[in-house]
């Protein structure tokens, strides 16, 4: 599964829009009993069925792998509260087969293997998005499905950045919002704070949760 965080800086590795990598590279499923969509990259038209950015030398996106990648061969999961905080970050290392880092010497820990793959900025807004993701598992959309125009506007808030910094500067989402100054400057060309503000405003616009970053006026 690709979170939030990975399609951005994929959609940035690669040099194209939001839309161009969700239209290239992904495709979007919605499981029985689920009530927001997966975002799964789609692997390449061969027989192996491939990752589509591994070649010959190697990963063409390594510097902006997905976080699962990142943390390969180890797996992180949440506790998640009942009132929606991270209680607990457990890791699980669960190696297959063909993985070699197995026979390293060199002994880690899954914070050192984090630090060694530069993933904490990753893991932060992973579990930010396993925050908002865990709401979904209580249906929002009054049976109307994730289809409906407030699921696709959550679904652009989170996954398209490029479609949500339009919404933002180009209707009248700013006279009905406020936001500092500076976080209105940063978000014109920074993307991870305009996902941030994305996140923010998914739990304001769909539960009504308060945010500092963005207030009705």
């Amino acid at each position: 599964m690709l979170y939030p965080y990975d399609v951005l800086r994929l959609k940035q590795n690669l040099g194209i829009s939001s839309d161009g990598f969700l239209d290239e590279h992904v495709d979007i499923v919605l499981r029985p009993g689920t009530h927001f969509p997966e975002v799964l990259l789609r692997m390449a038209d061969n027989e192996e069925k491939t990752c589509p950015f591994l070649t010959e030398k190697g990963c063409s996106v390594y510097p902006d792998r997905p976080d699962t990648c990142r943390r390969f061969p180890v797996e992180q999961g949440a506790v998640i509260d009942e009132n929606l905080r991270v209680k607990e970050v457990f890791h699980l290392y669960r190696p297959p087969g063909f993985c070699l880092g197995k026979n390293e010497a060199q002994p880690w820990t899954s914070e050192s293997w984090s630090r060694n793959q530069e993933g904490e900025k990753h893991e932060k807004m992973t579990l930010r998005w396993a925050q908002i993701r865990h709401r979904f598992q209580a249906d929002p959309w009054n049976g109307q499905g994730p289809g409906c125009p407030n699921g696709k506007m959550a679904f652009m808030a989170t996954y398209n950045v490029d479609a949500f910094r339009d919404f933002v500067f180009n209707s009248s989402f700013l006279k009905r919002f406020k936001i500092k100054t500076e976080t209105v400057r940063r978000i014109k060309t920074d993307d991870v704070e305009l996902l941030k503000l994305g996140f923010e405003w998914v739990m304001l616009f769909i539960w009504g949760i308060p945010s500092k970053m963005i207030r009705p006026r």
